[in-house]
């Protein structure tokens, strides 16, 4: 359901540091908005290092945007954007002062996944029932 995109320069994680962070993202997700983990998607970007800019000028940023289902408590995203911060510094070494984490939400009707439309939040075990999953 939700999709994840690591974006940082060239070089600056490892292939350790991004499973990791993977694990981390989907970790935290999974227990935070009540999905299965294999329903969590993590998709690392990374352009030439002189592609990337903070501030108008070359910079080493990790930029972590994602995107779930709307209707899930504020509070409840706050705390995700803040976990997945952390992750990232524990997971990468990057500098806290350099990583973002966005998530953006839409409308669940939004989304199809398997061929279903997503279900709204609170109502996943309906759903993964109808999927044959619960």
């Amino acid at each position: 359901m939700p999709v994840y995109t690591c974006t940082a320069a060239q070089g600056t994680l490892t292939p350790e540091s991004k499973a990791s962070l993977a694990a981390e993202i989907t970790r935290i997700h999974a227990a935070i908005n009540h999905v299965p983990p294999a329903y969590v998607n993590v998709i690392f970007a990374e352009p030439p290092s002189e592609d990337v800019f903070a501030g108008g000028a070359p910079g080493t940023p990790l930029i972590i945007t994602g995107w779930a289902r709307r209707g899930h408590p504020q509070e409840d995203t706050t705390r995700l954007a803040l976990e997945l911060s952390a992750a990232a510094v524990r997971s990468t070494g990057v500098e806290e002062s350099h990583v973002m984490v966005v998530i953006q939400d839409g409308p669940a009707r939004s989304a199809v996944e398997g061929g279903q439309v997503l279900p709204e939040p609170g109502e996943e075990r309906e759903w993964l029932a109808r999927r044959g999953e619960a």
